[in-house]
């Protein structure tokens, strides 16, 4: 059974249900929630990179922060474990997002860094950062809250988001424990069904 958000983001609240029915188990596509929240932020190499940019590629967007002790490693290492398993469709039908609720101290050097230390394949796989407003307005439009603690770290939503090659959200997985088989296989329905429009 899949803990997925189904039925849209909603300031606050997320209505989370488990979806046993769709594509990979009966054949059914996954829902169509919404278009992707636009965003255009600045990658681990210091490049500006827009969602439109993107499209024609099945994604997975992820936040996470790079001084994380626990959960994000935990979350990237996962992510990194789909990307080896997504072979050659990773880069050029797949890419991952992974944005930072930690703008202020995840430069693109430090993105860098946590993305090689993570093993992550940087032709399809990208760290983004911006300045406070703008990774404020993106985590708010996908759902996430996120705040400094008195110690440092920051406390914020995991909530995976898979959109599909013409831009539109698919479903979003909620917390690090989702299953990577059922991901991989959402994934690889979402640009099955690229392939045949």
């Amino acid at each position: 059974m899949r803990q997925k958000v189904h039925a849209g983001i909603l300031p606050g609240l997320m209505l989370i249900g488990s979806l046993a029915s769709i594509v990979n188990v009966t054949g059914e596509t996954l829902p169509k929630i919404k278009p992707a929240p636009e965003f255009t932020l600045t990658n681990q190499d210091g490049k500006r990179v827009g969602l439109k940019e993107l499209r024609g590629k099945a994604l997975a967007i992820t936040f996470i922060f790079a001084s994380c002790a626990d959960t994000c490693p935990l979350l990237t290492a996962k992510m990194a474990g789909i990307q080896n398993r997504l072979g050659n469709a990773f880069g050029p039908q797949v890419n991952f997002v992974s944005i930072t609720v930690d703008p202020e101290r995840d430069t693109p050097e430090v993105l860098k860094r946590y993305a090689d230390g993570h093993h992550a394949n940087t032709d399809g796989w990208f760290f983004l950062t911006g300045t406070p407003a703008e990774i404020r307005e993106v985590a708010k439009r996908y759902g996430i809250y996120y705040k400094k603690t008195p110690r440092g770290d920051v406390d914020h939503t995991f909530l995976t988001s898979l959109v599909d090659p013409n831009g539109v959200l698919r479903v979003q997985y909620m917390g690090v424990k989702f299953n990577p088989d059922e991901m991989l296989r959402d994934l690889q329905s979402l640009v099955k069904e690229g392939k045949t429009r």
